[in-house]
């Protein structure tokens, strides 16, 4: 009886395994994805969230449409604080964005180096580091969003807000894909034990 279990999932092992490398290669295409879209949002767009003829606002800028001067006027420090905005705070938001983008960009090579490495705790890791990009970048992303929400609507949004709520799907499609691929090898290891 277990010979024949055993021989059964011998003959599954083959579809696991190319399932396994196609799962792979998804999991760092889906890395390059958030790599392009965060370096498009933070880099290129130089973090501005909303990018208007009467307004931008980002991580870096804070300018509102000046009606005296007729042009766009960028605040500082203290014309912010007396609006009502918390420099820590607003600084621990850009903080948490830009650790996001550093992390993903050394994740694909951290991701090879566990594939290579056959290491299933590293895929754990792997996983773990999806779930805190995730987090951090919500945060960050949340704690801006609150802060600014007064002079920020809806429909101000332009490619760097789009492109990181972009990024966060694809995080969330990397962690899905990185916890279906962790259960792949679990499955493989068992048949291989067999």
């Amino acid at each position: 009886m277990v010979s024949t279990e055993c021989a059964g999932t011998r003959l599954g092992l083959l579809p696991q395994m190319c399932t396994r490398h196609l799962l792979f290669r998804l999991i760092l295409l889906e890395a390059a994805g958030t790599i392009i879209l965060l370096c498009y949002a933070l880099l290129w767009e130089s973090g501005n969230l909303v990018d208007l003829p009467d307004k931008r606002i980002g991580f870096y800028n804070f300018c509102l449409w000046n009606d005296t001067a007729g042009k766009l006027q960028c605040l500082k420090h203290t014309q912010l604080q007396v609006m009502g905005i918390s420099l820590p705070g607003f600084m621990l938001a850009r903080v948490c964005v830009y650790t996001c983008l550093v992390f993903s960009l050394f994740h694909p090579i951290f991701v090879a180096h566990v594939n290579c490495s056959e290491d299933r705790g590293g895929w754990k890791a792997v996983l773990i580091i999806l779930i805190i990009k995730m987090i951090v970048l919500s945060g960050g992303l949340g704690m801006f969003l609150f802060q600014t929400s007064q002079w920020i609507h809806p429909s101000d949004f332009t490619g760097g807000f789009l492109a990181l709520l972009g990024t966060q799907a694809l995080l969330l499609l990397q962690i899905l894909t990185a916890t279906v691929y962790l259960n792949r090898r679990k499955h493989t290891y068992l048949a291989q034990s067999c």
